[in-house]
């Protein structure tokens, strides 16, 4: 079995979802494994990895929608204020959701079904500079 590992880097305009999957994708075909499984993992805990609908953008701002309602930022539900009012819920919704996502891979490709992107889901605000190990196994 072979290993293939790579930082990505990505820089997100602020409260948002960033699609990565071509990024990921390119990774995926560098490594020159056919068959296996792709491990991606974000290096934060203010922001997000999602496998999502990839057609319609309307699913994605019913998400943002619904992610904001669930989990407010009105600057006094929170103890932790450290880092702005948005810090503390971003970590909220970072922890209802995920830091990594598995994908197998077959043929030297991801093998996401027709409807499915991968995002990075930046919590904060500000844009922020994002890094994603992409770790690549198999043969």
């Amino acid at each position: 079995m072979s290993h293939y590992q790579q930082l990505l880097k990505v820089q997100t305009p602020g409260k948002s979802l960033s699609k990565i999957t071509s990024k990921v994708q390119a990774i995926v075909a560098e490594s020159e494994i056919e068959i296996g499984l792709c491990t991606i993992f974000l290096r934060h805990t203010s922001a997000s990895l999602i496998i999502q609908e990839n057609a319609d953008p309307d699913v994605l701002k019913d998400l943002e929608n619904f992610l904001a309602k669930l989990v407010p930022e009105d600057g006094k539900s929170y103890i932790h204020s450290a880092e702005g009012p948005d810090d503390m819920p971003a970590h909220i919704r970072t922890a209802l959701t995920h830091t990594s996502e598995q994908i197998p891979i077959a043929r030297g490709k991801l093998l996401l079904g027709t409807w499915q992107g991968i995002y990075i889901w930046e919590h904060r605000q500000r844009g922020q500079l994002r890094e994603v190990v992409v770790h690549i196994s198999g043969n």
